[in-house]
């Protein structure tokens, strides 16, 4: 299963809800296209909401520092959410866990944003 991606509005963030692989090829292309969609429509606070995201290869991994320094040098913020557990390792173990900030539950995430 490829990644699946929808989009919803809650205040003034834009919440990405992605389920499936993210992965070399269709998968972070996938979300590539969509996040730069967003910032190019002036939606800066992007929260991608991860918790369906079964797994993530290294250019997924790639996929998410891009987009967090696309949004970043925009002047906006993306923050991440719900991770499953194999993603929450897996930012650990690259270091990137202190990157991104990361949330568990969606009324602070969205509250956290400025």
């Amino acid at each position: 299963m490829s990644v699946k991606l929808s989009t919803r509005q809650v205040g003034d963030v834009s919440v990405v809800d992605v389920a499936g692989r993210i992965t070399l090829g269709e998968g972070s292309s996938a979300l590539r296209d969509a996040l730069r969609d967003m910032v190019s429509k002036g939606q800066k606070k992007i929260l991608l909401n991860l918790g369906e995201v079964s797994y993530i290869d290294s250019s997924g991994i790639g996929e998410l520092v891009s987009a967090y320094t696309t949004v970043k040098n925009q002047g906006g913020e993306l923050k991440l959410l719900n991770l499953t557990k194999k993603v929450h390792d897996l930012l650990q173990i690259t270091k990137l866990y202190t990157v991104f900030d990361v949330r568990d539950d969606e009324t602070t995430a969205v509250k956290s944003f400025r």
